[in-house]
């Protein structure tokens, strides 16, 4: 088994790539012609996002749509910058809502939180400093 994707159900796709780009400088790899469903280029695993009617044609369940004014689901996807700092800054810039400002942690990783427009979690992490020896 290989981790392939994850798939955000989002009101509007073409809107919510275009929010990753200006946000986090991720550009989309795939806009079905439908815009129901597109792409980031997020290296092997695949960050996606798909209209709610499609997920509805999928399966009938329910599930709980992920929505800014509402409070978060109880997941969160990551991101690596160099500067947390002016990725942080950017990305609330480009429409994010600030949850947590940079802040190095003891484990050595400097990380900061911000929610997106359709209400995901995102965390911002440098890399972890290498232990003098």
């Amino acid at each position: 088994m290989e981790y392939l994707s994850t798939v955000i159900y989002v009101d509007d796709v073409e809107e919510t790539l275009d929010f990753y780009y200006q946000a986090f400088g991720i550009s989309a790899t795939k806009l079905h012609e439908s815009g129901q469903y597109g792409e980031l280029n997020t290296g092997s695993v695949k960050l996606a996002f798909a209209a709610h009617p499609l997920a509805q044609s999928h399966f009938k369940q329910n599930y709980i749509r992920a929505q800014p004014k509402q409070p978060a689901l109880g997941f969160e996807i990551s991101f690596h910058s160099d500067n947390v700092v002016a990725a942080y800054t950017k990305a609330i810039q480009a429409g994010a809502e600030p949850l947590s400002p940079p802040v190095e942690k003891p484990w050595g990783h400097t990380v900061a939180y911000v929610r997106s427009i359709e209400g995901t979690l995102i965390a911002l992490s440098s890399d972890i400093e290498p232990e003098l020896e």
